[in-house]
């Protein structure tokens, strides 16, 4: 069993980048990839973490990108942290969360909602204040009962305290990763919240254009018919197959490491086609 898509308290995750190899570990997982939003803090501590627990751990990233009225997230995988001009393309992302929080913050007291900044910064601990850091202030406060509500009602997309912020193009977060030394995958992609097979299949041909290397296809959240779109999108346009639960800790209900919802079985294989990929990249 392995899990390539989870996350720290570096971003969002209620386990710090050690507790979270160790719980992987005591779950008997072969392989886990750290997959923190927007930032690669935690992938030192993680690597580190797996060295001494006898674990395989890939360190990843997950970049939000843009999109038309949803939600794009570009996976990367192996890409080196100490780069220094993807560590200067990630913190224009950064400063782009830390910017939009004050908004968010003000949208929520002008709409009755006893709630400060300084309350959400501290969930946040050590990692980068994301949303739902304010789910969570906002469930403590008794304003709402779980994430998903706090969500519904105020911070998703078209809800009243909702604040876009700066994303790269598609083409800009593919190109960042892959001059990282990484491998673009297409995260979950029913978030792209295509009509049809055939529109999908169009967005990810333009994506494989631009250097796409790999679909998200295991998911907590995937259907069988969604999984077996996306294995068959990969293998029509030459793309890896991942997959990952997309595991937050406590902050998710629902979502356990390594199986999603119950059901979720990524095979090691998926990791050893990865790790091959890589191998041709770097000849390259």
């Amino acid at each position: 069993m392995i899990d390539l898509h989870t996350h720290s308290t570096a971003s969002d995750g209620t386990l710090s980048p050690t507790a979270l190899v160790r719980y992987a570990k005591e779950r008997n997982l072969e392989a886990l990839a750290l997959t923190d939003h927007d930032t690669v803090e935690g992938l030192e501590e993680a690597l580190a973490a797996g060295e001494r627990e006898g674990l395989e751990v890939v360190p990843g990233i997950e970049i939000s990108a843009e999109f038309p009225e949803s939600t794009l997230h570009i996976l990367g995988y192996y890409v080196d942290c100490a780069c220094p001009a993807f560590l200067e393309k990630i913190a224009i992302l950064q400063k782009a969360r830390n910017e939009r929080n004050p908004t968010i913050i003000k949208k929520l007291q002008a709409l009755g909602l006893d709630i400060t900044l300084e309350e959400v910064t501290v969930e946040a601990e050590t990692g980068q204040v994301g949303r739902p850091h304010f789910a969570q202030v906002l469930i403590k406060k008794g304003y709402v009962k779980t994430p998903r509500e706090a969500f519904d009602k105020y911070l998703a997309k078209g809800a009243p305290a909702y604040t876009d912020k700066f994303r790269f193009e598609p083409v800009d977060a593919i190109a960042s990763i892959r001059r990282a030394g990484g491998i673009p995958v297409l995260g979950h992609p029913f978030t792209l919240k295509y009509k049809t097979p055939d529109e999908l299949e169009a967005i990810v041909a333009d994506m494989a254009g631009w250097g796409l290397m790999g679909i998200e296809a295991y998911y907590s959240e995937h259907s069988e018919t969604q999984v077996r779109l996306y294995k068959d999108l990969a293998e029509k346009h030459n793309l890896l197959i991942t997959g990952g639960s997309d595991f937050h800790g406590q902050s998710i209900k629902g979502i356990s490491l390594g199986t999603g919802k119950g059901s979720l079985n990524v095979p090691y294989k998926c990791l050893e086609k990865l790790k091959a990929r890589l191998k041709e990249v770097q000849k390259n």
